[in-house]
């Protein structure tokens, strides 16, 4: 009996997990590369409080711009007040950790600590093996920006774009991905998002 309800409850879990998994409540965005914007109304002209999601400098940077933006557009701007806009900017650096490759890694000292000692560093450097399937190349640039209506919570407008870029290029591309988004922000629409060579 106990074999059976246990077989029954890990099929079902079976069943359920896909299900759960697929994008965990999130939508799926855009492809790489690309924008897509959702109007469900145009940007009102009222104040707009743009807030950070993650406090990074890139972030700031790129939050100043979405306010010069929405300043050219006639909104008053601030960090509080009004309509909220949500800024999520997102680096992932897929890269290997942007490691340069031509220089040799630094062997520690041996430190003897009694019955543990420190084992030396490899001497190889750390790289692609035949049997360790390659990492992937470039690291990913993600841009989102959701705006609510004060009062009641309602959104209504959101826009999303990203960038497969190396970290000295990932301010330029962020600036192009805000200016692309803003360059028509009222229509829906899925688009390049401009993203540097």
């Amino acid at each position: 009996m106990r074999i059976a309800a246990t077989f029954v409850a890990l099929s079902a879990l079976c069943f359920a997990a896909p299900a759960s998994a697929q994008g965990y409540g999130m939508p799926a965005g855009p492809k790489l590369g690309e924008l897509e914007i959702k109007a469900y109304q145009k940007i009102p002209k009222v104040k707009i409080a743009v807030q950070l999601t993650s406090d990074t400098h890139l972030a700031r940077e790129l939050r100043r711009q979405v306010m010069v933006r929405l300043a050219q557009r006639g909104n008053q701007v601030g960090f509080s007040g009004g309509n909220i806009m949500r800024m999520d900017v997102s680096y992932f650096d897929l890269s290997g950790g942007g490691l340069d490759r031509d220089i040799p890694l630094i062997q520690s000292q041996d430190y003897e600590t009694g019955a543990n000692p420190r084992l030396a560093l490899p001497a190889n450097p750390i790289g692609r093996r035949d049997t360790i399937p390659p990492v992937p190349s470039g690291s990913t640039l993600r841009v989102s920006l959701t705006l609510y209506e004060s009062n009641s919570g309602k959104v209504l407008w959101t826009a999303t774009g990203s960038c497969s870029v190396r970290s000295s290029a990932a301010m330029q591309a962020g600036l192009s991905i805000v200016n692309h988004i803003f360059d028509a922000a009222d229509a829906n629409r899925v688009a390049d998002a401009g993203c540097p060579i």
